[in-house]
């Protein structure tokens, strides 16, 4: 069946998570130029202890995982966290930054498919339609590109790890919460960076990272991973990995205003024409859909006698219509 529909309140954390990561772009190209691994293992660390603080305060208490929900956790922390980032960063030495946001683009398809497959559901027409909207909107708001063969697979494998970061998630989600998801996914996230970085990087990694570039870090611990991930994660338990997926849209729409705010790029007609676009699409995958109103006549309601063997309702082995 098809993805109930969803309430303004269920979606505004996932739009307003969003909106922190496609703000966060110009606060990332603070980074080109910092060891990768080393700087982004003190990240998720440093947002997986504030998660920790940050759900005591909430009242909430993380749970140990268990059997499979390890490798569910491990794998969104290699996919979604790890392999992303080395994705971008190996995947721009081979084309330009508009590629892989284009591949990126193509995330709420994905989710639009996979995601109630994983949630035992079928996947809604309703998002069936409007992921491909959202995604030409992206693609004009991020514009295109030069890339070459390797370049393609880079983009290939962030698109990949951007869908599993949410698609993982979903079995582990409703015994975890958003907050357990976070917690864990950034600390076993944080230890792999940091395995990765003692041997590429070396030990004396971490003393080359700038003020500016740990300011920019410090942004990015609290603000697009310990406060958005937890906002991300609590839309897709509460409106599906499908629905949500669409809202992943705002993101490039996001990058474009702080950039015209900031005085770093004005947008140009496509881009505009662009955000217009993935508005039409959330608009029309977001909208409520309207509860069927099955009539009924008078005989249809009335009450239907009991089979010849069974005294009352109570007797029989299902639901009795």
């Amino acid at each position: 069946m098809d993805t109930p529909s969803t309430s303004l309140t269920q979606l505004v954390p996932g739009m307003i998570g969003m909106i922190l990561v496609g703000s966060s772009v110009s606060v990332s190209h603070t980074l080109v130029d910092a060891p990768l691994f080393t700087t982004q293992a003190v990240r998720y660390l440093a947002a997986a202890v504030i998660l920790v603080l940050l759900a005591r305060l909430a009242g909430v208490r993380p749970v140990r995982p268990r059997a499979r929900e390890w490798l569910w956790l491990t794998g969104l922390a290699v996919t979604g966290l790890v392999l992303f980032n080395v994705a971008v960063v190996r995947g721009v030495a081979h084309a330009e930054p508009a590629v892989i946001a284009v591949a990126v683009a193509c995330v709420p398809l994905v989710l639009g498919v996979v995601g109630p497959l994983l949630e035992r559901r079928r996947p809604s027409r309703q998002v069936l339609i409007a992921a491909p909207v959202v995604m030409a909107g992206a693609v004009l708001v991020e514009g295109t590109g030069r890339t070459d063969a390797a370049g393609v697979a880079w983009a290939g494998l962030a698109l990949g790890c951007e869908a599993a970061f949410t698609l993982l998630a979903v079995p582990v989600l409703a015994r975890h919460t958003p907050w357990g998801v976070s917690i864990h996914a950034t600390w076993i996230g944080g230890v792999l960076l940091a395995v990765l970085g003692g041997p590429i990087e070396g030990p004396t990694a971490v003393r080359e990272v700038t003020a500016s570039q740990w300011a920019a870090a410090g942004y990015l611990t609290l603000m697009v991973t310990a406060v958005a991930f937890v906002l991300w994660y609590s839309t897709v338990r509460a409106v599906g990995a499908g629905r949500a997926g669409l809202l992943t849209g705002i993101a490039p729409l996001a990058a474009a205003v702080v950039s015209a705010v900031s005085g770093t790029g004005t947008p140009g007609p496509s881009v505009w024409l662009g955000i217009a676009v993935v508005i039409v699409g959330l608009v029309v995958g977001l909208r409520p859909v309207p509860a069927r109103v099955v009539e009924t006549s008078p005989a249809s309601t009335a009450a239907k006698p009991l089979p010849s063997n069974l005294t009352s309702p109570l007797d029989a082995s299902g639901p009795y219509l």
